[in-house]
């Protein structure tokens, strides 16, 4: 608990779309989540939307997460059971820690809402060159609940007992 701050900081948020269809006008769950993060005080770093190939993310991801700026990265999208779903399949290799706990937790909340719909969802987070990485299911809905229930508080210096701020580099 020696890891907790009491004020909020704000860190470099990049958003990305994974996605074969959506653009920046319809891409309303990118969209979602640069907002919330801007509403809750962070700044948005960077926004990209790239199909659903999985060295094209990966390519994204390791480019922020080299970084020096960016402390956080947001997916929505890919994270799903179809032929083109490689979200988890792009970034896993990338982490230096897997957190375990936010897809089980993902999941355990999106099962008020959606049932066992939830086990189709590979939600996945990790760490990488001192930047936390969050994957999320692709719809709105899933966003919200990602970022209200989870990811917001995490990256919030004054959640208590503990939050991800003093593990960002």
């Amino acid at each position: 608990m020696g890891h907790a701050v009491s004020s909020f900081k704000p860190a470099n948020i990049a958003v990305l779309t994974v996605s074969d269809t959506r653009t920046e006008e319809t891409d309303t769950s990118g969209g979602y989540l640069a907002d919330a993060l801007k509403e809750a005080g962070h700044h948005l770093a960077d926004k990209k939307i790239v199909i659903d190939d999985k060295y094209q993310i990966r390519s994204i991801v390791s480019q922020w997460i080299a970084s020096d700026t960016i402390k956080a990265i947001l997916i929505t999208g890919g994270t799903g059971f179809t032929a083109r779903d490689r979200t988890p399949e792009a970034i896993t290799p990338l982490f230096d820690k897997q957190v375990e706990g936010f897809g089980e937790v993902f999941r355990a909340v999106s099962y008020e809402e959606i049932g066992t719909s939830t086990i189709q969802s590979r939600a996945i987070a990790g760490f990488a060159n001192n930047t936390v990485i969050f994957a999320m299911p692709g719809s709105t809905g899933a966003c919200k609940t990602g970022w209200t229930k989870i990811v917001k508080e995490q990256l919030d210096a004054s959640h208590k007992p503990c939050n991800f701020i003093p593990h960002l580099g």
